[in-house]
């Protein structure tokens, strides 16, 4: 990680034009760059440096970023630092929210989810390759590049990934969002990668029928259905999607993390495999579109509550100062 001294702007930032701000929030804004040795279009996070308390996982979510190199995930370029600042240049992702697109496209056909779903699952397997498991997979952290008909769908949002030591590693720490965490996290007994595997489950449900499989007024309820893996392929929505489709999704669903299937027997699914070999329907799933444009059904795709919090509260001891995910 370069670095400079001092509170002023770090000298590596030297080598890119700064643009305009193409956000901010709480902690952080975010500038357009280009870098002036090649013209790279980049976008630079300004942000203060972790407090202590959560410097650990900064540190992992860099050393994550700079580890993993894939064409479906976001990119990490550099790391400069001030006294008091850090920025990261990375990818420049301006084409919105992955479900936003498919709605403004307005056409989204069993085709165009077989090839969605190839690049995730390949992209997941690629991180569980390097040791990566992500533990936040949802489509609010899947990005298009541009707004382009060619544009590429990319993950992002590495800050409750997680280092582990191989497949027998257990983490502990409860993360992720409702409606896309795994059972064996709600049952916090442990759980290993294959909670990546689940989120793509949900993911690739929504992406078949416009809404989630798992669904509640409350928490409690929420993780009690998933808990149970207590879904169904609801009729009309569920039945132009093949039974190919089904079966996909049907073992990524599986409460017992042993059965169900890997990002490399996923891949190898006929769903996936022989997509080229078997006519993947191009007909217009319009259930898909018109359940994702109606608001309420989006706003139940949103995690918005800290799954931590939320299971604290199923729990009823809700604890505003719980320490940052560490396993």
């Amino acid at each position: 990680m370069a670095a400079s001294a001092g509170k002023e702007t770090p000298r590596e930032l030297d080598d890119f034009e700064i643009g305009r701000e193409l956000g901010s929030g709480h902690f952080s804004r975010v500038k357009l760059a280009t870098r002036k040795s090649d013209g790279l279009k980049c976008a630079i996070k300004i942000m203060k440096k972790p407090a202590p308390g959560k410097k650990v996982q900064f540190d992992t979510e860099v050393e994550i970023m700079r580890r993993i190199d894939h064409p479906t995930i976001v990119k990490l370029y550099d790391v400069f630092e001030t006294e008091d600042k850090v920025y990261l240049v990375m990818e420049l992702l301006t084409g919105g929210e992955l479900f936003d697109r498919i709605v403004d496209v307005g056409h989204f056909s069993e085709k165009d989810a077989v090839e969605m779903t190839h690049k995730l699952v390949s992209a997941v397997m690629y991180m569980h390759e390097q040791g990566v498991v992500h533990r936040d997979l949802k489509p609010e952290n899947m990005l298009m590049t541009d707004e382009s008909k060619e544009a590429a769908v990319k993950i992002t949002d590495f800050g409750l990934s997680k280092i582990t030591d191989g497949h027998s590693a257990l983490m502990k720490t409860p993360c992720g969002t409702p409606g896309y965490i795994a059972p064996e996290v709600l049952h916090m007994k442990g759980y290993g990668r294959e909670v990546d595997m689940w989120s793509i489950g949900v993911i690739v449900y929504i992406l078949l029928c416009g809404f989630p499989p798992f669904y509640a007024e409350n928490d409690a309820l929420l993780f009690q259905q998933i808990k149970a893996g207590k879904y169904e392929f609801l009729r009309p929505y569920w039945d132009p999607v093949s039974d190919q489709a089904k079966d996909f999704v049907a073992k990524l669903l599986v409460v017992d993390p042993k059965r169900r299937m890997t990002a490399e027997i996923a891949l190898a699914h006929p769903w996936l495999a022989s997509a080229a070999e078997h006519a993947v329907s191009t007909h217009n799933l319009s259930y898909v579109t018109e359940n994702l444009k109606d608001r309420q059904a989006r706003n139940k795709l949103r995690g918005i509550i800290n799954v931590t919090r939320a299971m604290h509260r199923f729990q009823g001891t809700i604890d505003e100062g719980l320490p940052a995910a560490k396993s």
